[in-house]
């Protein structure tokens, strides 16, 4: 692999210090992003067949699941926090099969075959990944040929967190987004856990160019890319600014690539 590979850090990523407060947030049926953004958008890209075999990489509590079964394709979640995993088996147990591994550790996790699946998910799940090439590696590995890889992610050029924001500009009553870095990798810090364990939220800011460039190296060639804006209307003084604004910057991408 490149230099760029051996030059990754390993952040421990585990979401199982955190599995309590998230699935509060979650719950069932996940954040009202998933049900009203993100799970449409994966179920438009990915297009699941009846009989596909269709592998969830950091699967939560498994909200892609029923989507996947009602598609009448087979739904396989992974998951690294056991709390969560439990979480998917009890909410979605009946729509799939969850396995618990890591997702930079595909290869070698009992229960998975090279070659198996016809497609590989990652909901708002990579961004929290790293390194982002041993993650891309398992997931190419685990695809039979022509089958496709379907990334929905928050989007790396207009939401770089702790580094982007909404910003107002008076004189020309004007909603903007800043952006104050974009093409230096970060680890970021998001949130720290709310009780008598200790956690924190690992967010992994990359330029596009690293999604793209990635896929690429591991034999996925992107072959469509969807720019989603938000579900939400603006109220108030500001509305028609606002509206502008959200219509035009998207604040989530979604990517489809296939494997050579």
């Amino acid at each position: 692999m490149t230099a760029r590979r051996n030059s990754e850090q390993t952040v421990r990523t585990s979401w199982e210090p955190l599995a309590n407060w998230y699935d509060g947030w979650m719950g069932k049926d996940g954040s009202i992003h998933h049900r009203k953004l993100a799970v449409p958008a994966v179920m438009e890209l990915l297009d699941p067949q009846p009989g596909e075999q269709i592998l969830d990489i950091g699967a939560g509590q498994g909200v892609l699941a029923p989507a996947i079964h009602t598609a009448h394709a087979q739904y396989t979640g992974v998951e690294a926090s056991p709390t969560l995993l439990r979480q998917a088996q009890k909410y979605h147990g009946n729509s799939g099969t969850f396995l618990q591994g890591d997702a930079r550790h595909l290869t070698t996790l009992p229960g998975l075959q090279r070659a198996s699946f016809d497609a590989a998910v990652f909901l708002l799940s990579i961004q929290d990944m790293d390194p982002l090439l041993s993650v891309l590696e398992g997931a190419a590995w685990m695809l039979r040929g022509g089958g496709r890889v379907v990334i929905l992610m928050t989007h790396p050029c207009f939401r770089v967190p702790r580094q982007s924001g909404w910003g107002w500009q008076e004189e020309r009553k004007l909603q903007y987004r800043r952006i104050d870095r974009y093409l230096t990798p970060l680890s970021i810090p998001l949130k720290v856990f709310p009780g008598r364990k200790q956690g924190i939220s690992m967010s992994f800011h990359r330029p596009l160019q690293h999604y793209i460039n990635g896929l690429a190296e591991c034999g996925l060639l992107v072959d469509h890319m969807k720019e989603i804006t938000t579900y939400k209307t603006a109220t108030g003084p500001r509305a028609k600014a606002e509206n502008l604004a959200n219509q035009e910057i998207p604040l989530f991408l979604g990517l489809r690539s296939r494997k050579l």
